[in-house]
């Protein structure tokens, strides 16, 4: 009997169990706070530059992929809550996406919990993956699309005979088991390294991703397929001839561009060294850096 009415006693002493989910991630306070319909409204329909930098989409391709997107993950509302919108959801993964933010951290400026997050870019990415997997980066294969980009280049960045900017950019990652040497960069952070050759317009023509983080530009590129076929005796990429450059009479192969991290070599340009530089070398280097983006 004392045994029952001591198990009783301590039942009665127990905490009461918290709510199922904390005030400053409910509902009201999401629409009230969150960075979707405050911040993010506001860039929308304010600042179009702060916009794309917040999300890396203009708005009118952030409003396509969004339309496109949209029934791959729209849920149902039920009776105990109201479902996430698909506007928050694409939002909450550009966001990810372009800042590298936790989850954590997307949670204080989103009002969502952490946990519904992660399955939040899951979902984004594949309906995205799924949409537009068709639609898939499209390197140039004939002569005339080298020459439009070439025309682009000169008349956007007044740099001639450039036909792309090449740069890597180190993406972090959980470290693989066992490999960590591999995936370490000089950054001191795990990575993967994402090596893409841009057009005039920023658009990616090329991209070549996974390679080890310790690994540098330079032997990425020279172990990859662009500078193979860039080198290959039959111009299998169909890139335009030689041609001269304007105010010269000697032909110049066409080339890409890219920062000091790259060795120069016929198909790829880079800036001169600061060191003890000529006039006509830092406008060399002023013009080559505008193109490089």
């Amino acid at each position: 009997m004392q045994l029952r009415m001591r198990r009783r006693n301590q039942r009665r002493r127990r905490k009461p169990r918290s709510v199922w989910v904390r005030k400053w991630l409910s509902e009201r306070r999401r629409q009230q706070y969150g960075h979707f319909t405050t911040v993010l409204k506001e860039l929308k329909t304010e600042d179009d530059t702060a916009f794309y930098n917040y999300t890396r989409l203009p708005r009118g391709l952030y409003d396509e992929v969004l339309k496109r997107i949209q029934y791959k993950i729209q849920k149902q509302d039920t009776w105990y809550r109201k479902s996430l919108s698909p506007g928050l959801k694409l939002s909450i993964t550009l966001r990810h996406l372009a800042s590298g933010d936790s989850y954590q951290t997307l949670a204080y400026n989103f009002r969502v919990a952490p946990n519904t997050i992660s399955l939040i870019v899951q979902e984004v990415c594949d309906a995205i993956k799924d949409e537009f997997a068709t639609e898939g980066i499209q390197c140039p294969t004939e002569t005339e699309e080298w020459a439009s980009i070439t025309d682009l280049f000169e008349k956007r960045w007044q740099f001639p005979h450039c036909f792309g900017a090449l740069d890597g950019k180190h993406v972090e990652i959980t470290c693989p088991w066992n490999t960590v040497s591999e995936y370490r960069n000089y950054k001191v952070f795990f990575s993967v390294v994402l090596m893409a050759l841009v057009d005039a317009d920023y658009k990616f023509i090329w991209i070549d991703v996974g390679s080890d983080g310790s690994g540098n530009d330079a032997s990425i590129y020279n172990g990859s397929e662009l500078k193979e076929g860039l080198e290959s005796s039959n111009n299998v990429f169909n890139l335009p001839e030689e041609k001269q450059l304007p105010g010269d009479d000697v032909p110049v192969p066409y080339f890409i561009v890219g920062d000091n991290a790259f060795g120069i070599d016929k198909r790829l340009m880079n800036p001169y060294s600061i060191r003890n530089m000529e006039y006509d070398e830092r406008i060399f280097n002023y013009r080559l850096s505008r193109g490089d983006g």
